[in-house]
């Protein structure tokens, strides 16, 4: 894991683990396990982050929120206008 990678090349001062359970209004309940890390340099930084159990429903949820979020970096075709040559 790469939080492990991090503390044992002694960057990380201190860490948390825990698991949250969250409603969202549209796809229902999440539980996301959570590791938070704090800099040695800088106790008062931190970097969290949130996972769901890989092939659960909160992961499924989170992928139909993605879904959702995501766009196409695709522009869309201008309008064609036939004008004729002057």
């Amino acid at each position: 894991m790469w939080c492990d990678a991090l503390r044992a090349d002694h960057d990380v001062q201190a860490h948390t683990t825990g698991t949250k359970h969250l409603h969202h209004p549209l796809v229902g309940d999440l539980t996301l396990d959570y590791v938070v890390l704090a800099a040695e340099d800088d106790p008062e930084q931190s970097l969290a982050s949130y996972s769901p159990e890989p092939a659960s429903a909160s992961a499924e949820a989170l992928g139909i929120l993605a879904s959702w979020t995501s766009t196409s970096n695709t522009a869309p075709a201008p309008e064609q206008t036939h004008n004729p040559p002057n």
